[in-house]
């Protein structure tokens, strides 16, 4: 799996993720007419970023009302080969969280999920060698303000978040299969810390575009010489327009990022 993800990085010259956020409260008016409009507004949007990106990330939080919906969507992006990101946030014990994962990749038919650290290290070892060929991919150090609350409590002379990443790296085949979420907002020299701790787990990384992340302070302290990460964007692109050319506009902005992505790629000799 992790062999695929990095081709696709090096032939599609990108590493952009479009979140599907999809809040049918925000999607153009003229799609309510359809059975489905959650699934026809995602339709158009993957139809027209595909080429661009190489994940997709539903955010389960939206679909809870419409499970459909997302099966529907799974299913469309399978046909392109592009990697799923359930961004689900699931974490329990490992007889509850198997089923978690059993849900996330054998129902719904996605290739990774994201994860809570919470209950520890050893349910994550258990479950991913069940699933050998999925991603776990890790709350670390997020963007939201309060992730002051506890991902930065010290403990010793460590962040938690640290402590969080130096655990998890050190799981069995961990480069393969565990990632990590960073916040792009998050200051330099957190960014540096990180890559320090995991220098070749791949990271998903929310925050650039919308919430004011910069992506050249990414892509210059976290890019190691797979890639290694994946940069997520979910508002900036699907809600670029709520015109009838919607997806039109959500493709030009993803073509956009993968543009400067392509040109970052090339300057860093991964491509």
């Amino acid at each position: 799996m992790i062999k695929q993800l990095i081709s696709n990085i090096k032939n599609k010259k990108s590493f952009l993720c479009v979140g599907l956020d999809t809040d049918i409260k925000k999607i153009p008016k003229f799609l309510l007419k359809y059975d489905d409009p959650v699934f026809e507004f995602n339709k158009r949007i993957i139809d027209k970023t595909k080429n661009y990106c190489i994940a997709y990330k539903p955010n389960f939080a939206f679909y809870e009302d419409s499970m459909d919906s997302l099966i529907k969507t799974v299913d469309y992006i399978k046909n392109e080969n592009i990697l799923v990101i359930a961004d689900s946030k699931r974490g329990d014990i490992y007889n509850t969280f198997k089923l978690y994962a059993k849900s996330c990749f054998n129902t719904i038919g996605c290739e990774a999920m994201t994860v809570s650290p919470y209950m520890g290290t050893d349910v994550f070892s258990k479950v991913s060698k069940d699933y050998s060929n999925n991603f776990f991919i890790v709350l670390a150090l997020t963007s939201n303000s309060g992730s002051n609350d506890f991902q930065l409590l010290k403990i010793g002379d460590k962040y938690l978040y640290e402590i969080v990443l130096d655990k998890f790296g050190k799981i069995e085949n961990s480069k393969n299969q565990i990632m990590f979420v960073v916040g792009a907002t998050n200051d330099i020299q957190k960014l540096k810390r990180i890559r320090k701790i995991i220098p070749e787990n791949f990271l998903l990384i929310p925050g650039v575009g919308h919430q004011g992340g910069s992506l050249s302070d990414v892509c210059s302290e976290l890019l190691n010489d797979n890639c290694g990460i994946i940069v997520s964007s979910s508002r900036s692109i699907i809600y670029c327009s709520d015109g009838a050319d919607f997806d039109l506009q959500a493709g030009e902005t993803a073509k956009n990022i993968q543009k400067e992505m392509e040109s970052i790629l090339i300057f860093k000799n991964i491509i």
